[in-house]
């Protein structure tokens, strides 16, 4: 990287850091730039729960609703983004598999948040953890310690991107759980393109919620749950 690069990096840094603190409590500066005008609150927590127990082996039309939302290839070389996927488990002893959507699982306490450098990692308040891509530097350590593997690099120039959804050659992304979707009062991409209504969707702080309603009446687990991360996507069945 030369000076020029290095100027321009630790101006947009100051910059961006100033009218961080200028901006109302509870907004960020990616809300503002998707057009989202109320701040957001931590009396909200977003989150998924997936039945994998009617997740069809061989389905990806939550796969293909997210490539399509966010204008990824959807491609299979190590260089493509890929915000979600589809991943079998067996269970060797007994035999029994599960066909398991697998993406950012959104921890409360996010392991990449607290190894970005420069803040572009970052949790909203009501759980949505993002990136900002005029922060990351492309250092990739949020790659290194997620242990979801649900980060991506991008490493070719885009075209035809979603308006909604900006993306950077040089910086890391990940599932936002569509959160230009969720600020408009719609639902993400794969949960509405489920034909088996296998991810619900909605608020975890909610007691109200279908959401909460169903946690508390079925045997649901978090992946790695030894973490200690508490991931706001849930797995029923699993």
């Amino acid at each position: 990287m030369n000076d020029t690069q290095n100027q321009r990096r630790s101006f947009l840094k100051t910059s961006l850091g100033v009218a961080a603190v200028a901006i109302a409590p509870g907004f960020l500066l990616f809300d503002v730039a998707h057009g989202h005008s109320e701040a957001v609150s931590a009396k909200v927590r977003w989150g998924m729960l997936i039945n994998t127990e009617s997740c069809a082996d061989g389905c990806n039309d939550c796969v293909n609703a997210c490539n399509k939302e966010n204008g990824l290839s959807g491609g299979t070389l190590p260089t493509d983004s890929q915000w979600m996927r589809k991943i079998e488990i067996k269970d060797i002893s007994g035999g029994h598999s599960l066909s398991l959507p697998m993406m950012c699982q959104h921890c409360e306490h996010p392991p990449c948040v607290d190894v970005c450098p420069t803040g572009a990692s970052f949790k909203r308040a009501d759980g949505i953890v993002l990136v900002d891509r005029h922060l990351c530097i492309g250092c990739r350590y949020c790659m290194m310690a997620c242990p979801y593997k649900a980060r991506s690099f991008v490493h070719e120039p885009l075209h035809d991107q979603n308006p909604d959804v900006p993306r950077g050659r040089g910086t890391v992304e990940a599932c936002s759980m569509c959160v230009h979707r969720i600020d408009k009062g719609q639902q993400p991409a794969c949960a509405e393109a489920c034909s088996n209504k296998s991810i619900l969707f909605g608020n975890l702080n909610d007691p109200d919620s279908e959401i909460a309603k169903k946690i508390r009446t079925v045997a649901s687990a978090q992946v790695r749950s030894d973490l200690g991360l508490n991931p706001g996507i849930r797995y029923q069945g699993l």
